[in-house]
């Protein structure tokens, strides 16, 4: 065989052209004052150029639009489309043409053929057209790899392949912040930045929560009983910009009395995202489910159940808290002190029995108290004493109250 022969050529073409909206054509405009040596040549020639805008000749973005030149940028969470076609450019039929697409990524092989059945024959100067789609949801290298297998008339059976390798990058950063209150509630702030190089419009920013909780959404102002988005009425965001979205998720009933359970919970939800860009491209995200640092309890936890935001100076008020046995096993027999601090004053015994308090189970305790100075004071000096331990678990700076004068009160 003589290595030096030219190589047989194919009867088949392959075309592969990525389908994405088309973009508005842009032109530099070129211009002069009209006392300069071209006169008034560069306007008119503008204002003759079907790819101007009427009226606004200087302006850069025209009324065409421009179909894509190449694959571009693919971003994650979009949906990749591509438009196949096998033509046949020879004079001759040709026969059981099978077309293959598929996609290699960094971590796996997917079919993206429509069918998989060859086409018994192909005549001359026609074609054979697919569209393929795929959500694409790796970041990093892929790689289309079309096949194409025939039979000539000659019945020699021939086989070649195309390869096209683009970059999926990341659209968007998204960061999480967690703060656990006090009433088992929990605060999510997800900070959403858009870091591809064109606005966004952000279609829907949502939280998914996990089964043991309800979310509400923070994101809007009741103005007129009516909602408005605290980011307005258009919801673009700009390239490199970022926008904070802030969520509350509440323990359902069934879940709220099981202290225990509460307790241990580090799954809250995932945020689905999704946005439009260049002329209504879509695309989403879903992030991984979100997970917190579990609050640390102790054996015994005490909350605020109720309290006044403003006191009067050295008048009684009331407030009620809730004493949880965060325990799965033992059952714990407690005792109450009350210790007065420097502006803090309670009312009623100290060292008082609270009985028995089983596992992952709950007692509300109503208490007096005064403040002896004014401003803004902490509730501090709780003590319960579990007999059965001899451990004493301290509670102080367990809420902040409002204190004024009576007079002050009285004239508001």
């Amino acid at each position: 065989m003589d290595v030096n022969q030219p190589k047989q050529e194919h009867l088949l073409a392959l075309k592969v052209m990525r389908l994405t909206k088309p973009t508005l054509f842009t032109n530099v405009p070129v211009t002069c004052e009209e006392r300069d040596l071209p006169g008034d040549l560069f306007n008119q020639l503008m204002k003759e150029d079907p790819s101007t805008v009427k009226g606004a000749e200087t302006l850069m973005l025209g009324e065409m639009l421009t179909l894509p030149q190449n694959f571009g940028n693919i971003f994650l969470g979009e949906t990749f489309s591509s438009y196949i076609s096998v033509h046949n450019d020879s004079n001759q039929v040709v026969k059981d043409i099978l077309v293959k697409a598929d996609l290699q990524t960094s971590s796996q092989r997917l079919n993206l053929s429509a069918s998989s059945a060859a086409v018994a024959e192909l005549k001359p100067d026609c074609c054979i057209d697919d569209v393929i789609h795929h959500e694409v949801k790796e970041i990093g290298t892929h790689i289309l790899v079309c096949a194409v297998s025939y039979t000539t008339q000659a019945g020699e059976k021939m086989y070649f392949r195309k390869f096209f390798k683009f970059q999926v990058l990341k659209p968007l950063d998204v960061k999480t912040k967690f703060y656990n209150a006090e009433t088992d509630e929990v605060f999510l702030e997800a900070q959403i930045q858009n870091i591809t190089t064109s606005p966004m419009f952000m279609e829907k920013v949502s939280l998914e929560p996990s089964i043991m909780y309800n979310v509400a959404e923070l994101n809007t102002v009741n103005k007129a009983g009516e909602s408005i988005s605290t980011f307005g009425s258009r919801t673009y965001l700009q390239p490199m910009d970022t926008r904070q979205y802030l969520y509350c998720l509440k323990p359902k009933q069934e879940f709220a009395e099981k202290a225990g359970v509460i307790k241990g919970v580090t799954v809250i939800g995932k945020l689905d995202i999704v946005w439009k860009t260049n002329l209504g491209e879509r695309g989403r995200l879903q992030t991984s489910q979100l997970q917190r640092m579990a609050p640390g309890y102790g054996d015994v936890r005490l909350s605020l159940e109720t309290i006044p935001d403003t006191v009067n100076l050295e008048e009684p008020f009331d407030i009620t808290c809730k004493i949880t046995n965060c325990s799965s096993e033992r059952t714990m027999d407690l005792i109450l002190e009350m210790c007065n601090t420097n502006s803090i004053h309670w009312c009623g015994v100290s060292g008082r029995q609270l009985g028995k308090l089983h596992p992952s189970s709950s007692l509300h305790l109503a208490l007096t108290l005064l403040s002896s100075v004014q401003g803004l004071q902490s509730v501090s000096g709780l003590r319960l004493t579990d007999t059965f331990l001899k451990r004493t678990y301290e509670y102080d700076d367990i809420a902040q109250v409002c204190v004024v004068s009576s007079e002050v009160k009285e004239e508001s």
